[in-house]
């Protein structure tokens, strides 16, 4: 009884080992690895992601770091796309901004008018304080800060306190907060009471200061404070702010910074390239800007709404013509743009049926050319 129970199991497992249906599917799959489709992945890198490429503090610390590793993380993440697609990647790149910290030195009557030459003790021109660190400091060092506490005349007097950073060869400044501004952010003393309150009230007055002079998103914008540490000694401290477009916040030495690359048919490649589609005006816009050289194909144009593509027919449009065309449109839509900037663009096309077409342009010598 036992043999013939072996005997089964023996043959069961001569069946289940000589037809494997899924071995077989996972054979088909590898020996057709070319098989790879065109798409669009917009990716901001997560947590998970960063540890995958072995990054254990969550950033990249170069540019030529994230533009080197990405390409072939999105190769194993996503593995079925191929040529002409595209990916936007949005990642962490370590980015220190320097923040400073001195006692506040404020000056005398008799500083300020050996600068000004005058008698009010005061400054009366934006440079003076700079003229004042020159003859002060004769000798800066990188990295080198002050922290001064100076009067200012404009219509009349304010009591100012800024700190001065030495930054790649020159005194930076870093504006500090006015009396009335401590005022406005309920401070009965020009000066904090602890780090954090300070922490949690300048994003916040940052908005008004900005509000006549608005940061864009990604902005790092730095700001000076005081603190009273007792015995007549006020320190001043500097922070580095963010702004995400509506708000600001402190800034963790970390950029948030985008990169495109683009799929050559072999491997993932930083690329600048743009997608657009044409709109309804884009087509208005050909036609009235070549109307007088390509008489006969902006009229098709302007009846039909599409490039005419029959060769030989009386309207059509080459390639050479439609680069033509796109560079107007481009030129419309981002005069600013650089040299080498890439689009592919596209467009609807007639060639005995109704279609769309794509065609890529590079701005070369400040000319949109064909790639």
């Amino acid at each position: 009884m036992k043999k013939l129970v072996y005997l089964v199991i023996l043959l069961l497992g001569l069946v289940f080992t000589g037809c494997n249906p899924l071995e077989d599917i996972h054979d088909d799959i590898n020996a057709n690895k070319t098989l790879t489709v065109s798409g669009d992945v917009v990716l901001t890198l997560s947590d998970d992601d960063y540890e995958d490429l072995g990054l254990n503090y969550g950033n990249f610390d170069t540019e030529e770091d994230a533009k080197s590793m990405l390409p072939g993380f999105l190769s194993e993440k996503y593995p079925a796309l191929g040529e002409g697609s595209s990916a936007l990647v949005t990642y962490k790149l370590y980015a220190p901004v320097d923040t400073y910290s001195e006692d506040v030195y404020e000056l005398s009557d008799a500083e300020h008018n050996a600068i000004t030459g005058k008698t009010y003790g005061n400054f009366d021109r934006d440079y003076h304080v700079f003229d004042y660190l020159e003859a002060n400091y004769p000798s800066p060092s990188e990295g080198d800060f002050v922290s001064l506490r100076y009067r200012y005349y404009a219509g009349g007097e304010s009591t100012l306190t800024d700190g001065f950073a030495y930054e790649n060869d020159n005194w930076e400044r870093i504006v500090g907060f006015t009396e009335d501004e401590y005022n406005e952010m309920g401070e009965s003393f020009p000066n904090f009471s602890s780090h954090d309150e300070a922490a949690a009230k300048m994003p916040i007055k940052l908005l008004d200061v900005y509000k006549y002079d608005p940061r864009e998103a990604g902005d790092v914008v730095r700001a000076m404070y005081e603190l009273y540490r007792g015995g007549g000694v006020t320190r001043s401290y500097t922070s580095n702010f963010v702004f995400d477009g509506t708000s600001f916040s402190v800034y963790e030495n970390e950029a948030n910074l985008t990169l495109q690359f683009g799929h050559d048919g072999t491997a993932w490649v930083p690329d600048n390239t743009i997608k657009y589609t044409l709109a309804t005006s884009d087509y208005a816009l050909i036609v009235e800007s070549l109307k007088d050289k390509y008489p006969a194909a902006t009229t098709s144009m302007d009846n039909y709404g599409n490039f005419e593509r029959r060769p030989g027919n009386a309207a059509e449009w080459t390639d050479s013509m439609i680069a033509e065309a796109l560079g107007f449109v481009l030129d419309n839509l981002d005069p600013n743009a650089a040299e080498g900037q890439k689009y592919v663009v596209t467009f609807d096309i007639y060639n005995g049926s109704s279609g769309t077409e794509s065609l890529g342009v590079i701005k070369t010598d400040g000319v949109w050319v064909l790639q």
